[in-house]
């Protein structure tokens, strides 16, 4: 696809917002299974669980059948995580059907099939198989704590943008509860690098055109046009407009969200410590996909110098 065409489609993407709110929204998948044999749970069937749950309005589906549970912005996002996970909860276990907040699904492969078979996910699912098997992997099996946070106007939004590319691959190593070339991590990095990866171009140059060249780098199996395509990119941190999409954690137990939250919101939300992260970050920058590695394979010299280089941000123990 031509950089050229996607160049203002990408442009609204990384628009940034007109003010400077501080909202944050929490999107949280679980693996579902059955309560007492352990086997994958058909979506409407845990669909008709949930459908009087306060947290129904909430609930969607991953391609393997893993619910997500994405909420809106709110005061206190941790404890409304937590609140609308035990309501689920609750309606699921009468049901006999399990929630897990964890990051890599134990079952084999033939155990987790592929329950969302859209046009769109049996195309993407044969797109990654031509490249290696974690797309199909990331697409059945794996699951995230992912967090939306405003993105600013101006020169501090752009600084949003940067700290977060530059510290992504260090605090995912200091909230990773998977390791190995099985992780949750190791397995997106894998799936399609130019779509699922880091793409260092990111951080040099112009944003816009920059991104409108990772786009143009993706294969295309989608067929409705440019601004399809661009759905399907899914880069470790994601621009969605006026907000930005952190895509590079691990499944977090819905209780230890809270350090999360408070983390990612000092570190886009406070001037002072935003600025002085990105100074203590910027010589990172030529090794950001070594610490990508490193991060995934769970290197504990990266999480090491995650403690180093982000003494203000460690999450509580």
């Amino acid at each position: 696809m031509d950089t050229k065409e996607l160049r203002p489609l990408a442009a609204g993407l990384l628009a940034g917002a007109r003010r400077r709110t501080t909202r944050i929204a929490i999107e949280q998948e679980f693996l579902v299974a059955d309560l007492a044999t352990g086997a994958a749970v058909p979506i409407e069937r845990v669909r008709r669980a949930v459908r009087f749950a306060h947290a129904a309005p909430y609930v969607g589906f991953e391609p393997g059948g893993q619910l997500e549970l994405s909420l809106p912005c709110a005061a206190d996002p941790a404890g409304a995580l937590q609140a609308f996970t035990s309501d689920l909860q609750q309606h699921l276990s009468a049901a006999g059907i399990q929630l897990a907040a964890v990051p890599c699904d134990s079952r084999p492969e033939h155990e987790v099939p592929l329950q969302l078979t859209s046009p769109r996910y049996v195309a993407m699912h044969r797109h990654f198989d031509a490249i290696g098997p974690a797309g199909r992997r990331m697409m059945r099996r794996t699951a995230s704590t992912q967090v939306c946070l405003d993105w600013w106007p101006g020169a501090a939004g752009a600084e949003q943008w940067r700290v977060l590319n530059l510290a992504g691959p260090f605090l995912a190593a200091l909230f990773a509860r998977s390791s190995g070339l099985g992780s949750r991590l190791a397995t997106w990095l894998r799936a399609d690098p130019a779509r699922t990866g880091f793409d260092d171009r990111l951080l040099y140059g112009d944003p816009v055109t920059a991104y409108a060249e990772f786009a143009a780098g993706a294969d295309v199996f989608v067929t409705g046009g440019p601004a399809d395509h661009l759905t399907t990119l899914f880069p470790p941190v994601r621009p969605r407009g006026n907000y930005l999409e952190v895509r590079f954690l691990d499944a977090q137990e819905p209780a230890n969200v809270g350090p999360v939250v408070t983390t990612f919101a000092n570190l886009l939300y406070d001037d002072e410590l935003r600025r002085r992260t990105l100074r203590h970050l910027e010589a990172e920058l030529p090794h950001l996909a070594d610490h990508w590695y490193a991060a995934a394979m769970g290197d504990p010299e990266l999480t090491e110098r995650a403690r180093q280089l982000l003494p203000d941000l460690e999450p509580a123990a």
